[in-house]
């Protein structure tokens, strides 16, 4: 129904080269201004928003068509490929074969086996993989760590869920409680980090994403334990601010706003939504949160910003940030809301002045005019999309939705609902995809593809 109102201690490194010789010996573009059509620096791509503006991937394929490389990557990961230039980044975690000194007791494994959750028994190397984007072919491999994970996972999670984050100068990756660490373009270690062992809800695991804003790498650290918000120097690892946060677990990535009185960091959580001051940390204003296990990463535009989750519950809210100071909740500055049909796992898709949510974890679409909220389509079902944990992106005028079993429909963009096709692979994907160009990157449980014409 719609409403509307009218840690840990930081280690850190050594620098291992000097940035500059670093990002000129790379040969990679510039930053893209507005989202060129070679980059998707983060895993919402170039706008935060999942669209790739000049972005125009083919409509149809299949195993035999429109495939222009297909590589087998090492271990698991959910982490969806991020992509500066010619180079693509994407972080796994792979099994060593190796067992940690001493395994859960019985009734840890008991409650695995009970909630769907992964044995933190077995070591991983924890991966980050420069792919060349015009054969697929490795460039460099940095095995992070070798570690044993500290607690387990969800099984639909993996060890290697966040996505890493570049900006052409740094791509710095997130292993959670395993690290963080950021690299030159080339492979040379800049900094890392340790912030410490999160103690995630019933044990399911990880997944927030840092996020890159000028010189600060910002880094979410919601768990059972003290949660905080922390900001390092992306050449250096130095933190520049940490802000505790009353905060459960979340799976929510930060979003920067730029706004009228500087750029400020929303993030969507269970106890509260808020708005941080991205140069200082310091808390500017908070909402009602959304629901449990909040996961969805806002995205904004035209001054709002625009957060929803879905277990549990269901809500959807869209914020007016010129009116959001202190405590917005019940304020004008919620300018619409809705309460039933939000996603759980996928993120929200805007694309000219359209909101595109699914489901739950379905694939059940409804399309909202994200001005008003009035609804322009939906609840529709997408014939062949069933279970969907990957965000829907958008490209040449069309939505892109990616199934946990293969498939992925796509549609024409706008207020009507029109399905072009849904496509099917012989893999399974809960990465979000990525778009560069006239290619579509899925990386799926076993391979990462390349989709261009033929």
């Amino acid at each position: 129904m719609l409403q509307m109102n009218v840690g840990g201690v930081v280690r850190v490194g050594v620098v291992a080269a000097c940035l500059a010789a670093a990002a000129v010996s790379s040969g990679v573009a510039q930053e893209p201004g507005g989202g060129a059509s070679g980059f998707w620096p983060e895993w919402r791509g170039p706008l935060h928003s999942g669209v790739a503006p000049a972005g125009d991937p083919p409509v149809t394929w299949s195993e035999s068509s429109n495939v222009r490389w297909k590589v087998e990557l090492p271990g698991l990961g959910s982490a969806t490929p991020v992509i500066w230039g010619d180079r693509l980044f994407v972080l796994t975690a792979a099994p060593t074969g190796e067992r940690a000194s001493s395994g859960p007791g019985f009734f840890s494994r008991l409650a695995d086996r009970f909630m769907r959750r992964a044995s933190a028994s077995d070591v991983q190397q924890f991966v980050v993989l420069a792919i060349d984007r015009r054969d697929g072919s490795v460039l460099w491999e940095r095995v992070a760590r070798e570690a044993a994970p500290h607690q387990g996972r969800h099984g639909t999670n993996t060890w290697a869920s966040p996505s890493a984050v570049t900006d052409g100068e740094v791509v710095c990756a997130s292993f959670g409680s395993v690290g963080l660490y950021c690299y030159d373009l080339d492979g040379g270690l800049l900094w890392e980090a340790d912030l410490g062992d999160m103690q995630t809800r019933l044990g399911f695991g990880e997944g927030a994403s840092p996020t890159l804003h000028g010189d600060l790498l910002i880094v979410p650290w919601d768990h059972q334990g003290q949660s905080f918000i922390a900001a390092f120097d992306k050449r250096t690892g130095r933190e520049r601010w940490r802000t505790p946060r009353d905060e459960q677990t979340s799976w929510s990535t930060p979003l920067v706003i730029e706004s009228e009185g500087g750029a400020q960091v929303v993030t969507s959580a269970t106890e509260a939504v808020r708005g941080y001051d991205a140069a200082t940390g310091e808390l500017l204003w908070w909402d009602r949160g959304v629901t449990e296990n909040a996961i969805p990463t806002p995205v904004s535009a035209d001054g709002l910003v625009f957060v929803t989750s879905g277990y549990r519950g269901s809500r959807l809210a869209a914020i007016d940030l010129s009116a959001a100071a202190g405590d917005i909740r019940g304020s004008d500055a919620v300018v619409w809301s809705v309460d039933r049909d939000t996603p759980y796992v996928p993120s929200p898709l805007l694309l000219d002045g359209q909101l595109y949510v699914l489901k739950s974890n379905t694939g059940v679409l409804t399309a909202y005019d994200a001005a008003t909220g009035a609804r322009r389509y939906g609840p529709e079902r997408l014939r062949g999309i069933r279970n969907v944990y990957a965000s829907p992106v958008a490209a040449g005028g069309r939505l892109y939705v990616t199934s946990r079993d293969g498939a992925t429909a796509v549609l024409r963009a706008g207020p009507e609902f029109d399905v072009l096709a849904v496509n099917t692979l012989d893999d399974g994907f809960d990465a979000s995809p990525a778009v560069a160009g006239d290619e579509i990157y899925l990386r799926g449980r076993e391979f990462l593809y390349c989709i261009a014409a033929d």
